[in-house]
Formats: structure tokens, C-alpha cells, sequence
């Protein structure tokens, strides 16, 4: 069992904090981290479950129309660049893909497990038999791979993108980084393009509400953000609201729900604890956003 999953099944939520805390304090490179399976950013480099990923939402968007030679923008790609491959196997133009740093792995052999299962469903991957490195494999796909954050959404053209996508990422995005984030999708996107995206909104500690627990002054402290647990805390309503004032419309909207709520409410901080128990009780989101009217344009 690997030090992440022996954590999930058997540390306290209190005693993650604490060990995270500590280990993000520990200087090492993101492969370090993977190889001892302490800090990862996603499971794209299992080719079963990328696939599942991509159909989700390249799939839907089909189901409403989207182009054949489409352009995608991936946000929060992670530890693989994976998508950049099945996009091209479903007939993409280009896929750019969109992350606050370059976390990627560059080992290839991931990659090229995921060609072959491509090519055994039938598909036709890009031909990786000269790809030498990283970059080989990314012109193969005719992919960007930006790792700037915000800057480098910033930096891709206006309606210039059918399909933005992003896969449990948007809770990640600091809550003050949050609507700029939206609004450039917004603005990326072609008027008549979509974005599909599934949120999580359960602690990324315990699955329940643990995070609801701090102050915002403690929670958004550079500290607690820095160490591989944060999530900006933003309840479906919150969500939604801030995609309609960004300039979209829900085409689908799924909303998963606990039964009851897994943290009791008298420990929640404030404002958490006057928010409706309906809202706190979404703990999985699933959108497909179309653009608004007019053409939105993105604060300068």
C-alpha cells in the first residue's frame, strides 16, 4: 500500500493537515513526490482511466454538437499530459493544455501504453515512434503545454477554443484566482463553443466538510494553500453564480448529494454554517456551460 492510500484509510483529517504541513516543506521535484505517491496531481497516466475522463467530457460535448476538428483547452491537466493524445485519436485540431506549473510526467512509457489502448479501441493515435521526449510528444499531438496559471490563459487567444474541459481542478484554483479563471474561459471560447467541468467539493482530506472547519483568514493563509490539501470552499450556488456572471448559461447540471451532511453544522466556521443545508450537501458537480449574449469579454 502506498504512503498516500495507508494516509486516506487510516490518518485522522487532523493529522493530514499536520503531515502535509510538513512534507510541502520538504524541498523535492514533482517526480519525487510521485515515485513515493505522497503528492499527485490526478490518475491520468492510467490509460483506462483517462480515456473515462475524456469521453466524459469531449463526449458529452459531441452530444451537443461540437465541431469534429475541434480545439480544446484542458485546465489542470496534472501529472500527464494524456489528453493531448485521445484528443488528437478523436480528430482534434489542436489541444492546448492550461496549469499553475510543469507537473507533467516526462517518463513516455505512460504514454505509449495509452497509444496502444487507443489503437485498440479502434482509434488512430498520433504515430510515437520517433517521440524522443516531452516535447516530441506534444508537437506529435500538436498540443501546447502552458504552465503559468492564470498568465497563461491569459495568454490564448480570444474565441479561439470550442471545448475548455477541466476534471476535479476548479476546486484547486485559489478562491481570489476564481472568477479571472472563469472569465478567460469565457473569453477563449467561440460563442459557439462549450465548457464541460466536474467540480469536487468534499474536503480533500476526509471527503466530508472538514474544510469548513477554519476561518477564511487561516484557511486562505499562504500556508494552509502551499500544501497539497487546499480547496477554495466554493459551494454549488457560489459556483453557478459565478459562471452566470462570467457569461454562460448551464446546458446540463448534475449535482451529486450526501444524504445528510457527513460534518455536523455547529463545527463549521461562519459563513458555512448559515448556508442551506441543500448547498452544503453537494459534494460532486457535473456542468456543461454554453456562452451567454452577447460576446462576453474578460475584464482587462
Amino acid at each position: 500500500m502506498s504512503l498516500t492510500r495507508f494516509a486516506k484509510s487510516h490518518l485522522p483529517w487532523r493529522l493530514k493537515i499536520l503531515a502535509k504541513l510538513v512534507l510541502a516543506r520538504i524541498p523535492a521535484s514533482p517526480d519525487t513526490w510521485r515515485r513515493l505517491s505522497v503528492f499527485r496531481y490526478g490518475e491520468m497516466e492510467e490509460p483506462g482511466y483517462a480515456w473515462e475522463v475524456a469521453q466524459l467530457h469531449v463526449g458529452r460535448a459531441r452530444t451537443r454538437g461540437l465541431r469534429d476538428d475541434f480545439v480544446a483547452l484542458e485546465l489542470g491537466p496534472g501529472d500527464s499530459v494524456s489528453s493531448a493524445l485521445i484528443n488528437a485519436a478523436l480528430g482534434a485540431r489542436k489541444t492546448i493544455l492550461v496549469d499553475v506549473a510543469a507537473l507533467a510526467s516526462r517518463d513516455l512509457a505512460p504514454y505509449r501504453n495509452l497509444a496502444a489502448f487507443l489503437s485498440s479501441l479502434g482509434l488512430e493515435p498520433p504515430d510515437l515512434a520517433g517521440v524522443a521526449n516531452l516535447e516530441d510528444l506534444l508537437q506529435a499531438c500538436n498540443a501546447e503545454y502552458l504552465t503559468e496559471g492564470l498568465k497563461s490563459l491569459q495568454s490564448v487567444p480570444a474565441a479561439s477554443v470550442d471545448l475548455v474541459w477541466s476534471h476535479a481542478v476548479l476546486e484547486h484554483v485559489r478562491r481570489d484566482a476564481f472568477a479571472p479563471t472563469v472569465r478567460e474561459t469565457r473569453r477563449v471560447l467561440r460563442q459557439d463553443g462549450m465548457a464541460s467541468h466536474r467540480i469536487d467539493l468534499r474536503d480533500h482530506l476526509a471527503e466530508a466538510l472538514n474544510n469548513l472547519r477554519f476561518r477564511e483568514s487561516v484557511w486562505e493563509s499562504p500556508l494552509m494553500a502551499s500544501s497539497g490539501f487546499y480547496t477554495n470552499r466554493l459551494r454549488c450556488s457560489q459556483l453557478l453564480a459565478q459562471f452566470e456572471s462570467s457569461g454562460f448559461v448551464v446546458a446540463e447540471l448534475q449535482a451529486v448529494r450526501w444524504p445528510g451532511l457527513p460534518t455536523p453544522r455547529k463545527k463549521l466556521a461562519e459563513p458555512f454554517r448559515s448556508l442551506p443545508e441543500d448547498d452544503l450537501r453537494v459534494f460532486e458537480l457535473d456542468v456543461l456551460l454554453r456562452p451567454s449574449e452577447p460576446p462576453f469579454q474578460a475584464a482587462a
